[in-house]
């Protein structure tokens, strides 16, 4: 066994294999990107009543979905192949759950899309404030969890998880603010249940985030926090 947990390997499959991780890396940060313009363009298609870029969205949601299947299929082969040990190991799996919590992200980022269109055959219910400021944070946590696999920065990880109690906060408040409209006017119901579940998606958003982060967590130190509760800050 050589240094990292890697097997003893002729040296050109080492090199074949760092060729490979990089490549699952590259598609990795691939798929990001197209989740990031996915939430970006449904959070701007929410706040500019844009029926147009939300339909854009959902069309795209088909190659996001190709690619999440393409990676799947890419780390499993990697598995079976190449038998990787300690860090190697922790990579690939790390990069299963990525893809899984990526494209899930990308449905949230639909189902906001098509509440956006419903909400569009309708006058405005009221100015959006606290929602956009749910889309800010939870689109921030998205862009910062991926940095921070690209880069293996833990710090950035953890800051990711701690923004997370703002989410929820805002969530709170938005469900108490919408429960307050739909018991004074029963003609708002229906744009305040959407505007519900727009901020519950935001919501996810923000968890899948916190799934990548811990998923950091795992990938650097070898230590699984999910399910459990972490401090405020981490040094």
């Amino acid at each position: 066994m050589e240094a990292g947990g890697r097997p003893v390997m002729e040296g050109h499959i080492y090199k074949l294999f760092d060729e490979e991780l990089r490549e699952l890396k590259a598609k990795i940060l691939f798929e990001g990107s197209l989740v990031e313009k996915a939430v970006r363009n449904a959070i701007d298609a929410l706040q500019n009543r844009d029926s147009d870029v939300a339909r854009r969205v959902i069309g795209d949601d088909d190659d996001i979905n190709r690619n999440e299947v393409e990676i799947e299929g890419f780390c499993l082969k990697l598995l079976a192949l190449r038998q990787p040990a300690a860090k190697d190991l922790r990579f690939i799996t790390t990069a299963i759950k990525i893809n899984y919590d990526l494209e899930r992200m990308a449905d949230m980022a639909v189902n906001l899309c098509e509440r956006v269109l419903e909400l569009n055959m309708e006058p405005q219910l009221k100015p959006y404030i606290d929602i956009p400021q749910m889309a800010e944070i939870a689109q921030a946590m998205v862009k910062e969890s991926l940095e921070a696999f690209v880069k293996e920065d833990v710090q950035l990880a953890w800051k990711v998880m701690n923004e997370d109690e703002r989410v929820d906060h805002l969530t709170e408040q938005v469900f108490r603010e919408l429960l307050t409209y739909m018991s004074e006017d029963l003609k708002t119901i229906s744009r305040a249940t959407r505007l519900l579940f727009i901020s519950k998606y935001l919501e996810r958003l923000a968890d899948h985030a916190v799934n990548i982060a811990e998923l950091v967590i795992f990938l650097v130190d070898g230590k699984i926090i999910r399910h459990t509760k972490y401090p405020v800050s981490s040094v």
